[in-house]
C-alpha cells in the first residue's frame, strides 16, 4: 500500500520479536499519534526512546500494586454514589454505555484530583465527548501523510490541544499552589512525589500536565467500553449472570477477562518499522506497518476452544493458562499498559457492585454489533433495563 509493505501477525513468535524482543525498532503509526497527541501530549502513552524509559521508570511506582488500596477507596465511593443514582431512574430505559463513561471518568478524576473533581468535573467530561465526537476518528489523510505534514483535520485537534491543554495545565496549576501532604491522597500526590530511581529526577508542571492528561485518558475510555460490554454479554446469558450474582468474588474477573477478549478494547496495535527486521521469517524494512489485532488472536480457531462462545470459565483460577501472546487486552512488553492493575481492580469492584445490586436485561433483541474506532465500541447504544434484586 501506497510503497510499503503490510503485515497482520497471529504468530507467537513474531508478536514476542516485535513487543518483547526489539521494541526499539518499533513506533507508533504516524495516524495514532495525529490522533493522541492533541490529548496525551508528550506523556508515556506517546514518548519514545531515552525520554520513555525516563517517564515509565518515574510513572510505574505510582500505579504499583503496593497503591491500589489508596486508590480502591476512589473507586468504591464513585461507584456506590452512581450506583444510587442508577437506582432512582430503573423505572425508565438506561443508556449502560453513557452511564459506564461518565462513571469511569468519574472515577479517573477522583482518583488523580480527589479534591477538584467538583470544580473542574464537568469541563472535563464535556470537552472529552466533544473530542470523541470531532476530533477522535482518523480520516485518509490522517493515515497517508507523514506527522510533519499537517491535514485539516489536524487543525481542529490543535486548537482542541489548546483548550484540553490549558484545563489539565490549569488543575495542576492549583493543585502545586498547596503544600505536599505528609500522606497522598490521591494520584496526583503520587506522581507530583515521583522521583525517576536512577536519576532522582521527578516531573515539572509541564511533564506533569502531560502525564495527568495521559493518565485520564487511558485510565477511562477503555475501561468503559470493557464493562459495557461485560454488561451486554451478561444481559443476553442469564444464567452465567446469575452466576455472577451469586459469587461474585470467584467470578468477576474471569467475566471481564471474557469480555475483553471477545472485545478487546483496543483491537488493533500498529507498529512502524524504524530499521530493517526479520519477523517469523519475513524480511522487515524501514517504514513497513506490522498490525497485531487483538480482535483476531482472540479469536482464532488454533489458540482457542469454541472462540466465539462467551465462556467465562475459561479465566477462572484453576483453569490452564492461555497460550502465550495469545490474550492481549493490556499489549505485551515494555509497553504493556501501566495501569492495567488499576483498571482490572476498578472493573471488579464495578461490575460486581452493578451485578449484586440489579438484575440486568436488554430492552430490545437488535443485535449490538462491534465498530472499531480507536477502541472496539459498539455501533448503537442500547436501552438496557434494569431492575432490583
Amino acid at each position: 500500500m501506497f510503497g510499503r509493505m503490510n503485515f497482520v501477525m497471529n504468530d507467537a513468535a513474531g508478536i514476542y520479536r516485535v513487543l518483547v524482543d526489539n521494541p526499539g525498532n518499533y513506533r507508533r503509526s504516524p495516524a495514532a499519534i495525529r490522533i493522541l497527541r492533541p490529548i496525551a501530549g508528550q506523556g508515556l502513552l506517546l514518548a519514545e526512546g531515552d525520554n520513555w524509559k525516563l517517564q515509565r521508570r518515574t510513572v510505574a511506582p505510582a500505579l504499583a500494586p503496593r497503591t491500589i488500596p489508596l486508590l480502591t477507596r476512589h473507586i468504591i465511593a464513585t461507584t456506590d454514589e452512581a450506583l444510587d443514582e442508577l437506582q432512582a431512574r430503573i423505572h425508565a430505559p438506561i443508556d449502560m454505555l453513557a452511564t459506564m463513561q461518565n462513571l469511569t471518568l468519574e472515577i479517573a478524576g477522583r482518583s488523580m484530583f480527589s479534591l477538584e473533581m467538583a470544580q473542574y468535573g464537568a469541563d472535563m467530561r464535556r470537552m472529552l465527548a466533544e473530542y470523541a465526537i470531532d476530533h477522535a476518528k482518523p480520516r485518509m489523510l490522517d493515515l497517508l501523510l507523514p506527522t510533519a505534514i499537517p491535514t485539516p483535520g489536524d487543525f481542529g485537534r490543535r486548537r482542541f490541544q489548546k483548550r484540553w491543554m490549558g484545563l489539565i495545565a490549569a488543575i495542576v496549576h492549583d493543585r502545586l499552589r498547596m503544600p505536599e501532604p505528609e500522606q497522598p491522597r490521591d494520584l496526583f500526590d503520587l506522581l507530583r512525589a515521583a522521583r525517576d530511581p536512577e536519576t532522582a529526577a521527578g516531573f515539572d508542571a509541564e511533564q506533569l500536565r502531560d502525564q495527568v492528561a495521559t493518565l485520564i485518558l487511558a485510565g477511562h475510555e477503555t475501561t468503559a467500553i470493557s464493562l459495557f460490554w461485560s454488561l451486554t454479554l451478561l444481559a443476553q446469558d442469564r444464567e452465567e449472570q446469575q452466576k455472577l450474582a451469586d459469587n461474585p468474588q470467584g467470578r468477576t474477573r474471569a467475566v471481564f477477562n471474557e469480555a475483553m477478549r471477545l472485545f478487546p478494547p483496543a483491537y488493533l496495535i500498529v507498529r512502524e518499522a524504524i530499521g530493517p527486521d526479520t519477523v517469523a521469517g519475513q524480511t522487515i524494512h524501514r517504514g513497513d506497518v506490522l498490525m497485531i489485532s487483538p480482535w483476531i488472536i482472540h479469536r482464532h480457531r488454533a489458540l482457542w476452544h469454541d472462540p466465539d462462545t462467551f465462556d467465562p470459565s475459561r479465566f477462572l483460577p484453576d483453569m490452564p493458562a492461555p497460550p502465550r501472546f495469545s490474550y492481549l487486552p493490556f499489549g505485551a512488553g515494555p509497553r504493556i499498559c501501566v495501569g492495567a492493575q488499576f483498571a482490572l481492580t476498578e472493573a471488579t469492584i464495578v461490575l460486581s457492585a452493578i451485578v449484586k445490586r440489579f438484575d440486568i436485561s436488554l430492552e430490545s433483541t437488535r443485535p449490538v454489533l462491534p465498530v472499531g474506532a480507536i477502541t472496539t465500541k459498539p455501533d448503537h447504544a442500547p436501552a438496557f433495563r434494569l431492575r432490583l434484586r
